[in-house]
């Protein structure tokens, strides 16, 4: 009997058929993949959910009645390090995971709810709930994981997107951004590594359904990337969106820096440095996608705070 089909969402299609012919077959395979896990994990599958582009995800209805969330993994994701970071946590900071299948780079994940871009809550209160969190989250065990230098890596995707892109933007903010890669770089040794999560923003907390341990915010992180690093690392990306807002008041991005450092007790500039490496990187990656339209708000504040 064929496996039932599936309701991939256009955008998770559409990255997919970027790939060539390694996301075509997982397409063609998809409906097979929920099938499989549909039968191991005894789930009966529902609507599938909008958002991501790197997976399907759908809500499922365990043989116990209960709900949870099933998500399966691109080509694009590999989940063994989310599943690995999750797991950790133990609930703590993070959505629990029930069960992972590393053959189907799948996770059965805890049913949440909104995230907190829609929780109506201030710009500062969002960014105090997600230091709470943070410090919660870096209490997960390390174990085994090596130390991650980030900011060369961002130093030399920086480099090499200016490059490729025939230097796209005004080179006084990249000079800025790698003026503060060096500055990072040169830091390692100054700072107690923990388990990062990596993308640390407010699309990436969502609501518990029901108070719970771990979840004393009423949030939890979701979609770890979950590497070995500077804690103010995962700071400066909690600090490198709010772009609408820093258009109109430029000033407000050194005091929403001085939330997160008197929240998480770390070093103001170390915060403010990732978060500038942070949006050049993510606004010239944003247009080696041809993704212009995300790319400009990113692009324009790096250069509103290049002097800030």
């Amino acid at each position: 009997m064929s496996p039932r089909p599936v309701d991939i969402p256009p955008r998770v299609r559409q990255r997919a058929e970027g790939l060539g012919g390694q996301g075509e077959e997982w397409l063609s395979r998809l409906p097979a993949i929920v099938d499989a896990l549909a039968r191991r994990w005894s789930l009966d599958v529902g609507e599938s959910l909008e958002g991501g582009t790197a997976a399907f995800v759908a809500r499922v209805r365990t043989a116990a009645g209960s709900e949870a969330i099933l998500k399966v993994g691109s080509p694009v994701a590999d989940f063994a390090s989310q599943a690995a970071t999750i797991a950790a946590a133990a609930g703590r900071g993070y959505v629990r995971l029930f069960d992972y299948a590393a053959e189907s780079n799948a996770m059965l994940l805890e049913p949440l709810g909104a995230s907190m871009v829609q929780s109506g809550l201030p710009p500062g209160r969002q960014l105090e709930v997600l230091v709470e969190l943070l410090r919660t989250a870096w209490e997960a065990p390390a174990d085994g994981l090596a130390f991650e230098n980030k900011a060369l890596s961002l130093g030399i995707l920086i480099e090499s997107l200016w490059e490729q892109l025939g230097h796209p933007i005004d080179g006084a903010v990249v000079e800025q951004a790698l003026d503060f890669v060096e500055r990072r770089s040169g830091a390692v040794g100054s700072f107690q590594s923990v388990r990062l999560h990596g993308d640390a923003v407010p699309a990436n907390a969502l609501r518990v359904l029901a108070p719970r341990a771990g979840a004393e915010t009423g949030f939890v992180l979701v979609d770890p990337d979950g590497f070995f690093g500077d804690p103010a690392y995962d700071l400066g990306v909690a600090l490198r969106d709010w772009c609408d807002e820093l258009r109109q008041a430029p000033e407000r991005a050194r005091a929403f820096c001085r939330i997160l450092a008197d929240r998480s007790g770390l070093d103001a500039q170390a915060i403010w440095e990732w978060g500038y490496i942070e949006r050049v990187s993510t606004g010239l990656y944003l247009l080696s996608m041809k993704m212009d339209d995300l790319a400009e708000p990113f692009l324009a504040t790096a250069h509103l705070l290049r002097r800030a």
